[in-house]
């Protein structure tokens, strides 16, 4: 089942969707499958969308399918399906492309896209990004913290044709510039938006303001 957020007496569909496609050379081993508190940062990404009132949830993998898939297959996590990107080397967006693959339908009014490497975002946050973009309907909503971009990022339906349209080497951050002013900015207090873990320095970071 969709996602069903009901907001001034509207309801729309977002599935959520958790880009875990990349192959993680840099940290050296799969960044979803990294422990965190007491789980790792997938059951942590996964748990926050839950919380913040997603249950369509979609995780497309990539260069660590099987060990990510056995990793969501114990979660048993209700309302998760994993999605492989054969062409994970091309990068997020077609990740991204393998996620809309199967949530675009008729109903589905936007999808809201979170990163694996992004364990900390609130789902208060995530909360609030669902609220933003219920009352404005803009084509993307995404939130600033200090002045920086970060993720979820949600999309609305109208763009998924310039998502399937844009160059592999552009990504996604093409379209978003595309869009100019029409960009809905949602000022968060959530450092998490912004908390990328791309190398061991970085999780070592993380995982001393965890404990």
């Amino acid at each position: 089942m969709t996602s069903i957020v009901s907001r001034d007496r509207t309801t729309v569909l977002i599935p959520g969707v958790v880009l875990a496609g990349g192959s993680s050379t840099r940290m050296g081993s799969p960044k979803a499958l990294l422990p965190l508190g007491a789980g790792t940062f997938l059951s942590q990404v996964l748990t926050t969308l839950r919380a913040s009132g997603l249950d369509d949830l979609v995780v497309v993998t990539g260069a660590h399918d099987a060990e990510i898939r056995q990793a969501v297959e114990t979660l048993a996590m209700p309302g998760v399906r994993v999605v492989h990107n054969a062409q994970h080397a091309d990068g997020q967006v077609a990740s991204l492309r393998a996620a809309l693959h199967v949530v675009d339908h008729p109903g589905i009014a936007a999808v809201l896209v979170t990163l694996v490497d992004h364990p900390l975002v609130k789902a208060e946050t995530v909360r609030r990004l669902i609220d933003a973009w219920a009352q404005v309907r803009a084509p993307v909503v995404r939130p600033v913290f200090e002045g920086r971009h970060g993720h979820p990022v949600i999309f609305a339906s109208e763009v998924f044709g310039a998502l399937w349209a844009v160059p592999v080497d552009a990504g996604a951050r093409a379209v978003v510039r595309a869009l100019g002013d029409a960009v809905h900015d949602v000022p968060v207090d959530d450092p998490g938006v912004c908390a990328d873990v791309d190398t061991p320095d970085d999780y070592a970071r993380i995982a001393r303001v965890e404990t």
